[in-house]
């Protein structure tokens, strides 16, 4: 078992009463348990699957920190009985638990909040409801915060996961589930909310329990804000087995809000499901009974000239390396889902590029045309290659220089919106490594793909060169057609425009139209001090003008954030920090949904809470160096500028 080393700084109320040394040792990087489990179902994943794996579930990594707390942190003390509520600036934080004191080997287990989602309810845009990956009761899960008065205050709600009915794993009264996550929320027109989550096993290895299944449910918040959801959740799809496959994986909701459309109030999900044969397809199902019942399911990533490159043994030209869904509704009622595929043709042995897809249903989700490209993209650089052989096999956001702190795993995916004064203009946003910022002509080369599939290039380091850019593809047409379908990446317009976004990295975006036809754009962002350089990020919002070609940025985080730490290797720095971020926009007022990392993470101080010894808090260093910090979901009411 690989071993590091986690200094101790011990707090000064408690420094005269300690004799131990100010250094331990302590398991880091993947636990036994991880170790087992990997072993076992994750295993089996193809290289590509485990690309698009999501990342709650990948994630079973064993972790460390801790130094000194002469203050008293806000996001541990509370300062009333509703929590620990926090804000910085006009930054307010969402989530209102209390920071737990987590064993330094568990670091983020029963702490972090990461992958948000955040919706308005149509008719009464005050209320609102957040969401994210929650860590509270160990393993992560699905939580709700709601609000009343525009996002100023916030209360949270417990989702009712730990079981539903078990009738479809082995005919069962209860089938009792490990963790959730990956959520998403919507409103209908009738003042409900609905919350759909992804609820799974964590298998053999890491848990004695050789269940390996999988489901996606949907909860109703029927008329009261947020505040509770029906119980037992009412099942999407459910896979029962001990082999890990079939897994179903990464559910988005959305909810046709348009009164006058004949679909009014039917609930779309689509995830994809991981198939043994190394497959991942998009399906979709619907429910015309406010949550109850959900359709048969209907294949979205069908079959497409664009996807000569199946899985062997599969149809001809199977769209079967499909992931990172997301289904959208235009104001006539048409159904939209896009999503990442790799199954495009490739120029030669440097070509790394990978495309992103959209399907179209006109009967309200029973059926689909076949995918058109929305545009080819570049996915983030293979992370291990160039941060010092940390978290090998997946991809991440490199800052430039010697720094190697930002490790967490990321991956390019889309995101789009129709435009509510037009329903024939379709925007779908998506990042890519290369673009017309970054590209050949400034020393970003793609230089191929590393035997876990990952994307390499030339000049990822180097200031000036690669970044990250939020590239724009426009349909005209009602989705038929996009202007990436025959420009290349280099050559479509970015949301990010700002001066000193041309040279640094922009990442896990989320679009939505504003009412009166401007598009909105959230982002984590590298612009700000020396964020590019150190592996800092911030938050920023970009609005369109009605060309959506032009826009203009503002800086939404009131100050920088490091980068993440909990759930981190070797050295201390997060592998994982989630797969994606939420955004809300009703009116000309956006409410964007972002991990915050600005407060520290605590540990129980080494040698207390012995006989004699009161328990004492500490917070930590990693063993780079850094201080640890906490995962938070912050969020902010702002102008689209």
């Amino acid at each position: 078992m690989q071993k590091r080393m986690l200094r101790i700084l011990i707090s000064v109320a408690v420094l005269t009463i300690l004799l131990l040394g100010t250094t331990m040792y302590l398991r880091a990087g993947t636990g036994a348990g991880t170790a087992k489990a990997k072993s076992a179902g994750y295993a089996q994943l193809t290289k590509l699957q485990k690309r698009f794996l999501s990342g709650v579930v990948s994630s079973e990594l064993d972790q460390q920190a801790s130094p000194n707390t002469s203050s008293r942190p806000r996001n541990y003390f509370p300062t009333s009985d509703d929590g620990c509520p926090q804000s910085r600036g006009g930054n307010i934080k969402v989530n209102q638990n209390c920071l737990n004191l987590t064993d330094s080997d568990l670091q983020g287990r029963g702490q972090a909040n990461n992958e948000t989602a955040i919706a308005q309810d149509p008719l009464h845009p005050n209320h609102i409801v957040a969401t994210s990956n929650d860590y509270i009761r160990g393993d992560s899960n699905c939580v709700a915060d709601f609000s009343k008065d525009g996002g100023q205050s916030w209360a949270e709600s417990e989702i009712p996961t730990g079981f539903t009915r078990g009738t479809n794993f082995g005919n069962v009264a209860r089938q009792y589930w490990q963790a959730a996550g990956d959520p998403s929320l919507a409103w209908d027109t009738r003042g409900n909310a609905y919350y759909a989550c992804l609820v799974f096993q964590r298998g053999p290895g890491v848990t004695n329990n050789p269940d390996f299944s999988s489901a996606i449910y949907v909860f109703r918040s029927t008329g009261n804000f947020g505040a509770s959801w029906n119980f037992p959740g009412r099942p999407v799809i459910e896979s029962f087995n001990t082999t890990f496959f079939p897994f179903e994986d990464k559910p988005y909701m959305t909810i046709d809000d348009n009164a006058a459309s004949p679909f009014r109030d039917r609930i779309y999900v689509t995830y994809n499901e991981d198939l043994a044969d190394g497959s991942a397809r998009i399906f979709e199902s619907f429910s015309d009974d406010y949550g109850q019942t959900f359709s048969k399911r209907a294949l979205v990533s069908s079959t497409s000239p664009l996807c000569p490159n199946v899985v062997p043994g599969d149809p001809k030209n199977s769209c079967d390396l499909s992931s990172f869904s997301q289904p959208f509704v235009g104001p006539d009622g048409a159904l939209y889902v896009t999503f990442d595929n790799s199954n495009n043709a490739e120029s030669g042995p440097n070509d790394n590029h990978f495309q992103v897809l959209l399907a179209k249903s006109t009967d309200g989700g029973v059926t689909f045309g076949a995918p058109v490209l929305v545009g080819n993209y570049f996915d983030l650089p293979d992370c291990s290659t160039f941060q010092g052989g940390q978290d090998a096999g997946v991809s991440c956001v490199p800052e430039k220089g010697r720094s190697m702190t930002s490790v967490f795993r990321a991956a390019n995916y889309p995101s789009a919106a129709v435009n509510p004064r037009n329903s024939n203009q379709v925007v779908v946003t998506f990042a890519s490594y290369i673009n017309r910022d970054s590209n050949e002509a400034n020393g970003c080369v793609p230089a191929g793909l590393t035997s876990s599939l990952t994307p390499l290039y030339a000049g990822v380091k180097k200031a000036g060169a690669c970044n990250n850019k939020i590239l724009v593809s426009v349909s005209s047409d009602g989705g038929a057609s996009f202007t990436g379908g025959t420009i290349d990446p280099r050559g479509l317009p970015v949301v990010n425009q700002a001066a000193g976004q041309a040279i640094t990295d922009q990442w896990w975006q989320w679009a939505a139209f504003t009412s009166s036809g401007r598009l909105a754009v959230s982002y984590y962002d590298r612009q700000y001090s020396q964020d590019e350089f150190n592996g800092d990020m911030d938050f920023s919002l970009s609005g369109s003008d009605f060309s959506v070609r032009n826009f203009n940025t503002v800086r939404v985080t009131s100050a920088s954030m490091p980068s993440p730490t909990q759930f981190p290797d070797a050295q201390g720095n997060s592998t994982f920090f989630g797969d994606y971020t939420g955004l809300s926009v009703i009116g000309n007022v956006a409410h964007p949904l972002w991990m915050d990392t600005r407060s520290p993470d605590l540990f129980l101080c080494p040698g207390t809470s012995v006989p004699g010894v009161p328990p004492a808090l500490c917070t930590g260093t990693e063993p780079n160096g850094r201080t640890a910090n906490d995962q938070d979901i912050f969020s902010q009411a702002v102008t689209v500028p």
